[in-house]
């Protein structure tokens, strides 16, 4: 792991084919008053990223000082090293440019915000068939339909500015409604929250956007497990599989099994696969050694998470940790006021509270509450199992 870093590297030489990691992990301090959701835009990662590769850290309030891993480590998608690859489960896309005359090859990596469940893009191939700057947004009818239903009526045409949730920049993908564009929430980078269209960082897609020419293809494809050689090492890759994107994405690790055996032909030791099992189910989106060639897998243990973690039944939506009273009572009104379950609980900090939505006995039902929070409030909201919040000490400036 590399040292503390001011910031991270988007564009990485590209791997011999037959290798495929890139990047490293860096560990840095936290400052004071940041959010994980700050340290995630700093070093262009995503917020589900970041919290997934620090299951103990407090997103909303880590310790001024305190450790954190920048998941900056990548193994590549397996698909055509060319044009733009898109994973959505990873919730990251990767760009292949052609190589500059006399230059090595290089692939240029960043964090999207994607659709909410059941609106995900089609796992598809496409161009890039339109390019604008300063784009307006037209909105579709579904939508202005969806939000007149909610009481938020939009107009046919939304011009360029703030309030614009195209941002800046906007690309057509073919000669479909799908975007990838910008965003006036960079919150939502690195999660499920859009009605389909890919969006980027603000300075991310200002970065991106001169890079990629039109026609350039396009490829959306569906990989939570990675699997890849470095250095005579195969490393596993986990993310959280989409549940609504094929039957197989459930709690079984068919999708892991494939991905592995894809790069070592079926020939891996009993210790080896209960390895990979344990990197699937954490799914930390990390890559993690599985096995060394030529070798008896002596590889450094991976920290252990206990299976009741996994199959946990009550899920919370964590919305902000907040100290001013007025700042508390205000988001637990609105989330009240959206009927959903409120929970205001202190967090071992003087004159600090958490306020959360919950719990919920399904995370798929936590997931919908992200979604309608965000929607509805505007908010950011995260899901964490009940077990890792200490719900029971009511928090002294409100109670609920």
């Amino acid at each position: 792991m590399a040292a503390q870093g001011n910031a991270i590297a988007k564009s990485f030489p590209l791997p011999l084919d037959n290798q495929s990691l890139i990047g490293q992990i860096e560990v840095i301090e936290v400052s004071a008053a940041e959010t994980l959701l700050d340290v995630a835009r700093r070093y262009s990662i995503g917020f589900s990223e970041m919290v997934a590769a620090n299951p103990d850290v407090d997103p909303w309030l880590p310790d001024a000082g305190q450790k954190v891993v920048i998941p900056s480590q990548y193994i590549l998608p397996d698909a055509p090293r060319e044009g733009v690859v898109v994973n959505l489960p990873e919730m990251r896309l990767y760009f292949y440019p052609p190589a500059a005359s006399g230059e090595p090859r290089v692939v240029v990596t960043y964090p999207l915000g994607i659709g909410s469940e059941g609106r995900s893009i089609p796992f598809t191939s496409a161009k890039i068939t339109e390019k604008k700057i300063k784009p307006s947004w037209i909105v579709p009818e579904s939508i202005r339909a969806e939000h007149a239903a909610e009481g938020d009526p939009l107009p046919k045409i939304v011009p360029p500015g703030e309030d614009n949730p195209l941002g800046d920049y906007a690309m057509r993908l073919g000669q479909s409604s799908y975007l990838i564009h910008g965003t006036n929430r960079p919150y939502s980078i690195g999660k499920r929250v859009s009605h389909g269209c890919l969006r980027m960082y603000p300075e991310d897609i200002a970065d991106f956007f001169p890079l990629i020419a039109s026609g350039t293809p396009v490829r959306i494809i569906d990989q939570p497990y990675k699997s890849g050689w470095s250095d005579n090492t195969l490393y596993l890759e986990a993310h959280p599989p989409m549940k609504d994107s094929s039957p197989d994405n459930g709690n079984n690790l068919t999708l892991m099994v494939r991905a592995i055996t894809r790069d070592t032909s079926g020939v891996l030791n009993s210790k080896s696969w209960e390895r990979a099992e344990r990197i699937a189910l954490q799914s930390r989106g990390v890559p993690t050694q599985v096995y060394r060639q030529g070798e008896e897998v002596v590889l450094a243990s991976i920290e252990e998470t206990p299976i009741s973690l996994v199959t946990q039944r009550a899920w919370m939506v964590q919305v902000g940790v907040f100290q001013a009273a007025d700042s508390i009572s205000e988001v637990s009104r609105k989330i009240s006021g959206i009927e959903l379950p409120t929970v205001v609980s202190a967090v071992g900090k003087e004159g600090v509270c958490r306020v959360m939505a919950g719990p919920f006995s399904h995370q798929k039902q936590a997931e919908s509450a992200v979604d309608k929070i965000e929607h509805l409030l505007g908010l950011s909201g995260i899901v964490t199992p009940e077990s890792r919040i200490d719900t029971s000490v009511p928090c002294q400036i409100v109670r609920q």
